[in-house]
């Protein structure tokens, strides 16, 4: 029972919650079966039938409507009392500023991304709130607790970057189904059906003598009045057979490595299979063609022969340039697309096939391309409960008493909930202590544009910047700017950074501020001639932003579904996600919570329990980062170059 002074702070809370997904679902539940009053729910999501199995605020009905709005009318049915207040809407809008968030008491994150976690993160810096971080992958959870100048903010520690291969790899010697994944999502895919002008590592042309006017044109463009059938096998003749036969010309990269086999449409369908290949009958409405369905294969679950991935393969292409050829050039692989999953699966099993890797089913495939884990409700009802408790612990200015906690799929010392004592703010932290960055760059080479795009926006997280250098502004972003400037500003992003009005060499210092969020760091400039490509593809390098390390060998499907990791390991073993993965977008943090500063000298785990919490003597276990909804989870090892803090 929760004691009067517990119940008088409930009823007195404002509460923002961001997201209404997987944990936000049970978490306004929780809140309102609790007795909180002022609720305010902030989610740009709509309602898809696949949120249906654990999402239990929404009904089929409910399809395509918006989930804050939903979630509210679905809990002022057995709480009608309370005042919940919905915004549709994404929580970077500029409605949603610093003094928007001063209007709570705590704030509550069940979000899917990077990017808006840390947005949140820094209004709530600014603002002065409580922020309380959750997420969920599969059985595995976890709740944290952010205040500014008492315990780290979210962005303290690390968070891992997307993950990329070595070109080399993709293109010419996988050795994992994932590699064929990423090479038919992001290369395969992307060419037939995307930007024609981007660049890509699929520009090989045929060798097909018959046609000399092959060695200078696209062999992905489709010709005037070429039967769409032909095309197609054209196509899988080029990538499946032309192209291994290329990469088999270098007899030095197969001295150590099995030799794949090309594989021509000839040897596996005869042309009188392709005129039986599709039913164009049995299609759908151009929203949702399935080649499975022309195909009639029902089941996702199967693994296709090389027969069957070869007729879905055509089928596939077919129908887009049959049903959708007029969103051609502008596609993007969306895991919620079907004729997209149906593609990139049987090209990916192709490909494996010729290079001896284990064929794949579809319902697989669209995990590893999606980066999907499938979601636990349970879980998401334990991390919403814990919540809770630490909000409430929040109202109460409790700070003792304050636990990040982690849910685990199997006991840890008889746990399967492991409580962790808050960490001191990291005193390097760019964003809470405002610790100056570092940038090597080729001021000569490098666009301002490459610059905003490669480094203020997609690692440092600004959506509204603001460059400056002395009194001098470079760059800026906003409504209200006068047409004049507009104009200026964009000019500056196709000039050089020595070129500027205000040129920025070697030992210049920017200062980036983000208005919104009323963020700004100091980025020192060094200049640098050169770079590798491979190990540093954006040709800059930035210090003090750190991403964290990853490890090698795995090859398990990322999550996605309420949270951002492939499968954790037991908390004593920590075993780090692998190299050779697909992109992932999220993030996690681990530390050896021994090594860390602590906000006591207490050297007990204490349980989240707000009414009085009992101690167990044990070390603390790792620090993991968990996120909601469609997301997937990352792990990582080696944290010894940065865990490496006494303890106060």
């Amino acid at each position: 029972m929760a004691s009067q002074e517990q119940l008088s702070a409930i009823k007195r809370a404002k509460v923002l919650m961001v997201g209404a997904g997987g944990i936000g679902c049970e978490l306004l539940k929780t809140l309102a079966l609790s007795g909180f009053q002022d609720i305010h729910i902030i989610d740009m999501d709509t309602i898809e039938v696949s949120n249906l199995n654990r999402q239990f605020l929404f009904r089929q009905s409910h399809v395509g409507q918006s989930k804050a709005k939903v979630a509210r009318d679905a809990v002022l049915r057995f709480r009608p009392n309370i005042s919940i207040t919905p915004y549709h809407a994404n929580v970077k809008e500029s409605r949603f500023n610093v003094d928007f968030f001063k209007e709570f008491d705590v704030v509550l994150n069940g979000l899917d991304n990077l990017d808006a976690r840390r947005h949140v993160n820094r209004l709530c810096l600014a603002a002065g709130i409580p922020l309380v971080e959750s997420g969920t992958t599969g059985f595995l959870g976890q709740v944290t607790v952010h205040l500014k100048g008492k315990t780290e903010c979210y962005e303290c520690q690390p968070k891992p970057a997307p993950k990329t291969y070595p070109v080399c790899t993709i293109t010419s010697t996988p050795s994992k189904f994932v590699h064929c994944i990423v090479w038919a999502k992001d290369l395969l895919f992307a060419k037939l059906f995307g930007d024609k002008n981007q660049e890509n590592d699929l520009n090989v042309h045929s060798s097909d003598t018959a046609n000399s006017s092959e060695h200078s044109e696209d062999v992905f463009e489709c010709r005037k009045d070429e039967d769409i059938e032909r095309y197609g096998r054209r196509i899988y003749d080029h990538v499946f057979g032309h192209n291994i036969e290329v990469a088999l010309s270098n007899e030095e990269t197969w001295k150590n490595r099995n030799k794949p086999r090309p594989i021509y449409s000839k040897d596996v369908l005869p042309e009188e299979q392709t005129k039986e290949n599709g039913n164009e009958e049995k299609g759908c409405a151009a929203d949702d063609v399935s080649a499975m369905v022309s195909l009639s294969l029902k089941n996702p679950q199967d693994i296709w022969s090389l027969v069957e991935n070869s007729r879905v393969f055509l089928e596939a292409l077919r129908l887009f340039f049959l049903k959708r050829e007029k969103d051609i050039g502008n596609l993007t692989f969306d895991k919620d697309d079907q004729l997209a999953v149906e593609f990139v699966t049987a090209a990916a099993n192709i490909r494996a096939s010729s290079f001896g890797i284990p064929l794949h089913s579809l319902f697989e495939a669209k995990g590893i391309a999606g980066n999907i884990v499938h979601a636990v409700a349970t879980t998401n009802a334990i991390i919403a409960g814990l919540i809770v408790i630490e909000a409430i612990k929040v109202l109460q200015k409790d700070n003792n008493n304050y636990r990040m906690t982690y849910c685990l799929e199997h006991p840890s010392r008889k746990l399967l909930l492991m409580p962790v004592e808050p960490y001191e703010p990291n005193r390097s932290c760019y964003v809470c202590s405002e610790t100056p960055l570092s940038l090597e760059v080729n001021t000569q080479r490098c666009k301002l544009r490459d610059f905003v795009e490669k480094i203020i926006k997609a690692k440092l997280g600004m959506n509204f910047p603001l460059i400056m250098q002395g009194a001098s502004i470079l760059y800026e972003v906003g409504e209200d700017l006068e047409e004049d400037m507009v104009v200026i500003y964009a000019a500056n992003l196709e000039k050089a950074l020595s070129e500027l009005p205000s040129p920025v060499t070697s030992g210049s210092v920017l200062t980036v501020e983000d208005l919104q969020q009323e963020f700004s760091c100091s980025i020192n400039i060094k200049h640098r001639e050169e770079f590798d490509e491979e190990k540093e593809p954006d040709g800059m390098l930035l210090s003090g932003w750190v991403e964290a390390p990853v490890d090698k060998d795995n090859n398990k499907p990322i999550g996605n579904d309420e949270s951002t990791s492939n499968a954790l390991p037991s908390m004593e073993t920590l075993d780090g996600d692998k190299d050779d993965e697909i992109q992932e977008t999220s993030e996690v943090v681990e530390a050896f919570a021994g090594k860390k500063r602590k906000l006591s000298e207490v050297s007990e785990v204490t349980a989240p329990d707000p009414s009085g919490p009992s101690s167990i003597n044990q070390n603390k276990p790792e620090k993991l980062d968990i996120d909601d909804e469609d997301d997937e989870l990352i792990i990582s090892d080696d944290w010894e170059s940065f865990t490496k803090k006494k303890k106060l």
